[in-house]
């Protein structure tokens, strides 16, 4: 729709499957409606004379086919690295430059309101609890360790990454800090194409492959990808001192540990999709994944004892060695099907997903003491499993009106761990036994079981759109182990998201959600992890789950063609907030054996967590060059019964820009900083690093080459950290061996088509 006389787009539609459209809101006055379709002439409609509140119906417009056949069409869109949408940002990783090279963690450093630390740690506001999802469904491959499945991932796999903060009731309710979304790239097109992406670098080497074929009502897409980061060693230095009620003596106890990392990983994977008619679709998916760890380590280190005075009581030396071992296989299974009826929107959905999970763990140590005031110290643990979940769901989706519409739906989680630990101590007589005390298997059933209301609106002409909902779920969890069972919950969380749209592109929005972090399975298995003597790590079996509260006000503004701006304030409360406590024992018992000047962390849902802040991103071109950014400043209070408060405030800025040389060249830089933070208990450090890349674009941009360069003039990424409690305090020194230099390719082969049916034209082009 434009004004009579005026170049100036007012606004537009899509047609339904019928043909129909409305187009609400227009003001009074002249104006020309355009109809156009590939394929066919366009039509215009002149002097449509609209008055306030009038409804003009144009009748059955007719479209003449165009009678010349097109040749082969190349099309060329730039994809924006960033997308607002109402409820959530989309960071568009296909067209990013430097996270190519690079794995999932990688991609997700780039994206808005995400912070990775170099440990791979990843949060979203400042706020580690959060559900990830791929392609929209869950995966065991993320239980176990989102570090390692994320760095199995290679970034030219991925279409882009959705964070959502403020997820609807249709959304699980797990993770306090809401969902990202991992989408992989398929091909949606006719006909046969593909891509092959590679790249080898001090760090990392990865491949992939993805190709699909698409023919009348069928698509299929294959993929396979690998990861291989080559071994590179890490610096941990730790020194702790502890004392005694009466502080007249005083512990020492320092390490320094080297421990050269290996890690590689695989992914293979099928999917469909078919339209036996326009309004019913099947869809699945089945993959297999492969994760491995392989780390080793050696570890001297001494105790000092002292006396209030500084005088020397004692001195004992002592080296570790230690290996592990991790391995997690994943098999994931998805079906779906989707009845679309008349009226556009109405549709009803049936999923089930399956992913099982076969991990295997691997780990020994021993202690030995040169001086031989001790006896050494060993242990060997093999801790094979097995864990699968289930989700079923049904959804139902029923427009009423123009700006109303309801959805509802009921799903069922099912989740089965077992593991089963055998764990081998060194005797007195210097070979393994099986340690009874600490051999077990341990069986965990989890079942959740959800139901959801929400409704969209539309009130006051369109002055305010929004949406609001309603999420039951209640949970139920068994376990073989003696003693408390574990706490079931039941809980309502509501949701509501309002807009108000000042004019095209620019928007407020207002939210409010309930979200919840359960404890994972690690969390409430109650045996002791004694790999390393001095620092023990136990579950707790009583947690409760940790609830949320979010409150969030963002600004939308699309500023033309060539910038956007998005800038929220927040404000979030948690209740029974989960996070480790660390108690220092000078000697504890364990399993019958003794240990002492031992840290033993342990979860516990310590209080309550306050936390606001403000967030802003944005992008401008100025030409050639294409600059964003994301800026989050955040204040955080611990409050725990006993203790004092404990606050801080953090921020985090990235930068990104690069320009764009001739038409084949793209030269791009990235830097992020993360500042140290204030926990309970602890001070995370803080990073700057940075990456600088450059690529080539070939034959007819079918053909990618750049290389890639992540902190060059920096061996190491060092990290200082604090732990302290009512009788320790440690500071941790780390040195990361971050410094990579890097070469990618990728390749796009093949033709695909956009179809009409016969009779009609063809618009094709290359892949």
């Amino acid at each position: 729709m434009y004004r009579t006389g005026d170049m100036r787009l007012i606004a537009g539609a899509n047609t339904a499957i019928a043909g129909t459209f409305v187009i609400a809101n227009l003001p009074a006055g002249s104006f020309r409606a355009v109809v156009s379709i590939l394929g066919y002439n366009s039509k215009t409609i002149e002097l449509i004379n609209l008055t306030e509140n009038a409804t003009v119906s144009l009748g059955t417009i007719r479209l003449k086919a165009v009678n010349t056949t097109l040749s082969e069409v190349t099309i060329v869109a730039k994809l924006p690295v960033i997308e607002t949408r109402i409820d959530k940002l989309i960071y568009n990783a296909a067209a990013d430059v430097t996270s190519q090279g690079g794995t999932a963690l990688d991609a997700l450093k780039k994206a808005p309101m995400v912070a990775v630390d170099i440990d791979g740690n990843v949060e979203l506001q400042g706020n580690g609890n959060i559900r990830f999802l791929i392609n929209g469904k869950p995966s065991t491959v993320l239980g176990k360790s989102i570090t390692d499945a994320l760095q199995g991932i290679p970034a030219s796999d991925i279409k882009n990454i959705e964070i959502i903060t403020s997820p609807g009731a249709k959304y699980d309710a797990a993770g306090t800090a809401g969902i990202i979304n991992i989408v992989m790239k398929e091909n949606k097109l006719r006909g046969v194409g593909g891509s092959i992406n590679t790249s080898a670098g001090t760090r990392i080497e990865t491949i992939a492959a993805n190709v699909g074929a698409r023919w009348k009502n069928v698509g299929v897409n294959a993929f396979v990808n690998g990861t291989y980061k080559p071994s590179a060693a890490v610096i941990n230095t730790s020194d702790r001192h502890s004392f005694n009620p009466s502080k007249d003596t005083i512990t020492e106890f320092f390490q320094q540990r080297r421990s050269p990392i290996r890690r590689d990983s695989y992914n293979i994977g099928l999917s469909f999709d078919w339209s036996p008619s326009p309004k019913n679709l099947f869809t699945g998916s089945i993959s297999q994944s492969k994760f491995s760890f392989h780390g080793t380590g050696i570890t001297p280190g001494f105790e000092h004892t002292y006396l209030s005075s500084g005088a020397l009581l004692s001195t004992i030396l002592s080296t570790r060695y230690t290996t592990g071992v991790s391995i997690q296989k994943t098999v994931d299974v998805n079906l779906s099907y989707k009845r679309k009826f008349v009226k556009d929107g109405h549709e009803l959905e049936f999923s089930y997903t399956s992913s099982s999970g076969m991990p295997y763990d691997y780990s020994a140590q021993l202690t030995t003491y040169p001086d031989g005031q001790l006896s050494a110290l060993g242990l060997t643990a093999i801790v094979p499993g097995r864990n699968k979940e289930q989700d079923i769901a049904l959804d139902y989706s029923l427009p009423i009106s123009s700006g109303y519409s309801l959805e509802t739906g009921v799903k069922a989680v099912l989740e089965n761990i077992f593991s089963k630990v055998t764990t081998d101590s060194l005797s007195k007589a210097g070979t393994y036994v099986t340690d009874a005390g600490a051999t077990y298997r341990f069986n965990f059933r989890r079942n959740i079981y959800a139901a959801y209301f929400s409704g969209s609106f539309s009130l006051f002409k369109d002055f305010i759109n929004g949406k609001a909902g309603l999420r039951y779920e209640t949970t139920y969890n068994s376990s073989d182990f003696a003693g408390p069972a574990i706490p079931k919950d039941q809980i309502l969380a509501p949701s509501v998201l309002i807009q108000h749209k000042i004019r095209e592109g620019q928007s407020m929005i207002l939210s409010y959600t309930y979200r919840i972090e359960r404890p994972d399975y690690e969390d409430l298995n109650p045996f002791v992890n004694i790999i390393d003597p001095h620092n023990l790590s136990e579950g707790n079996p009583l947690l409760k789950t940790e609830k949320g509260h979010q409150y969030k006000l963002a600004f939308n503004d699309a500023i033309g063609n060539s910038a956007n701006l998005s800038v929220s304030v927040y404000y979030n409360y948690n209740k029974d907030d989960l996070q480790p406590f660390i108690t220092y024992y000078p000697t504890i018992i364990v399993n019958g054996n003794n240990y002492t000047g031992v840290s033993l962390s342990k979860p516990e849902n310590i209080g309550s967590q306050v936390a606001y802040g403000a967030n802003a991103n944005g992008s401008w071109s100025i030409g050639r060059l294409d600059l964003r950014s994301d800026l989050m400043i955040r204040y955080l209070s611990n409050r725990v019964q006993g203790f004092a408060d404990v606050n801080g405030v953090s921020y985090r800025l990235n930068l990104n820009a690069d320009y764009s040389i001739g038409t084949n060249w793209i030269a791009e830089g990235f830097i992020n900083y993360d500042s140290k933070r204030t926990n309970f208990q602890n001070t995370r450090p803080g990073f700057l690093v940075y990456t600088l890349a450059l690529k080539k674009q070939l034959f007819a941009k079918k053909v990618n080459i750049g290389i890639t360069a992540t902190d060059p003039f920096n061996k190491y990424t060092n990290q200082q950290s604090s732990a302290y409690g009512s009788n320790f305090y440690q500071t941790v020194f780390r040195q990361e061996p971050n410094r990579s230099f890097g070469i990618f390719l990728s390749y796009k082969f093949g033709n695909t088509t956009i179809k009409k049916e016969k009779g009609t034209d063809v618009a094709s082009g290359s892949n």
